[in-house]
């Protein structure tokens, strides 16, 4: 009988961890894990962090060393892009030419910038920020002194502005929306953020939309519909981004806002996997479908998927949770607080930072998020795990003991 083979597309963090799990579980097949890049899976959160500000290398931000996959009896093939799924006779076509026959194919495509369509954006020295290629570029074009646009507030925008201000950059970021972190969090802590950003020298201006780009000789300049341009020698666009989900859409899988797949990160085709940045698949905590874009939620889908695949299952219940590092803040991020109507705040968030800012609906605790402040996310985050609430009173105190609000 033939070896089985898991063919795995996307190497980044929830491919690399599918690959290593399934041997980890005893999986004696073979495993072939597929990457568009040139270089062996690295993590993404430096990218915006520690590798754009210069503190951190290729080296240091790799998921494992490169030896380890062959060590492990996995075939990292880098550079290969999969041109399309043919599910009747199980087999991935790329683009270069091979035919891959599968018996388990995981799909761990992730996701791509959202491009801004506005006239300019593709000129020179405007970048996006997804891989290191585009670091890369950015850091080459790194003067302190002179000026970056970031377009966008949001969690990247934010770290990206950071990152270059804290190398010595003039750094302006627009947002289209009223306020920064709109979409992603409360207004207190947009509030917060808007607070330190400016405190640490970064201009920002929101409600204002960057309408085109034009280049004047070595500079850019950023015209917007708040009748103000701004000159640049860099822009950085960060306005979110689109999961990658061309394949499984052409292949006839079922789409949401990404990849539907059940509790074991099916797909419509029971021998299809889906997992990380492009899953979209149901919350048990909060009893919805969801699509998050998280290191931890690309780990325990890929270990949900190893453990499915060779005869353990175990349905994925992971609770979600986030970070952020801008400056000196640590942001941890436990659960989703959008459907909040209250919010009780310990600390305080308009002269220090460090607080924690805790949602909830009703009696009934959604989310936390902590800046500098480990006790309290850890605190929210075993709440949640375990399905319980915390008492709003002793929150509001701010001598009680954090344990005892635990109900």
């Amino acid at each position: 009988m033939p070896e089985p083979h898991t063919l795995i597309i996307g190497a980044s963090h929830a491919g690399s961890q599918a690959a290593v799990s399934l041997r980890q579980a005893g999986y004696g097949g073979r495993i072939t894990l597929l990457g568009e890049e040139e270089v062996a899976p690295y993590h993404r959160p430096p990218l915006s962090k520690d590798y754009l500000s210069g503190d951190r290398d290729e080296a240091d931000i790799l998921l494992r060393p490169a030896e380890s996959y062959s060590e492990h009896d996995i075939a990292l093939r880098l550079g290969v892009r999969a041109g399309a799924i043919d599910r009747a006779n199980k087999t991935v076509q790329t683009e270069d030419g091979d035919a891959l026959l599968y018996d388990n194919l995981i799909l761990a495509t992730g996701a791509r910038a959202r491009p801004l369509p506005i006239e300019g954006a593709d000129l020179p020295n405007v970048f996006y920020l997804r891989n290191t290629a585009d670091v890369d570029a950015i850091r080459a074009r790194v003067r302190p002194g002179k000026r970056a646009v970031i377009i966008g507030g949001g969690y990247i925008g934010l770290e990206t502005a950071a990152s270059l201000r804290q190398r010595g950059m003039a750094v302006t970021l627009l947002e289209a929306q009223p306020r920064i972190l709109q979409r992603v969090t409360s207004e207190r802590m947009s509030d917060f953020y808007r607070r330190v950003h400016t405190e640490e020298g970064v201009e920002i201006i929101e409600s204002c939309i960057a309408s085109s780009i034009v280049a004047n000789g070595d500079t850019l300049s950023v015209r917007t519909s708040c009748d103000r341009s701004w000159d640049a020698h860099m822009i950085v666009i960060g306005i979110g981004v689109l999961p990658n989900i061309e394949l499984a859409e052409f292949a006839g899988l079922d789409i949401g806002d990404g990849i539907a797949v059940n509790e074991y990160c099916q797909t419509t085709d029971p021998d299809i996997y889906a997992i990380g940045d492009v899953s979209w698949h149901h919350n048990d905590f909060y009893d919805r479908d969801v699509r998050l874009e998280s290191v931890p939620n690309a780990t325990e889908q890929a270990k949900t998927v190893a453990r499915h695949i060779t005869g353990a299952a175990k349905p994925y219940d992971a609770l979600p949770w986030f970070w952020s590092d801008q400056f000196d803040l640590k942001l941890q991020i436990a659960g989703l607080s959008d459907g909040h109507d209250d919010i009780v705040v310990r600390g305080d968030p308009e002269t220090s930072r460090s607080f924690a800012a805790y949602y909830f609906k009703g009696e009934t605790l959604l989310a936390v998020d902590a800046v500098n402040a480990p006790r309290d996310f850890m605190l929210a985050k075993m709440a949640l795990s375990k399905g319980r609430t915390l008492d709003k009173a002793t929150l509001s105190d701010p001598d009680a003991d954090l344990k005892s609000a635990m109900v």
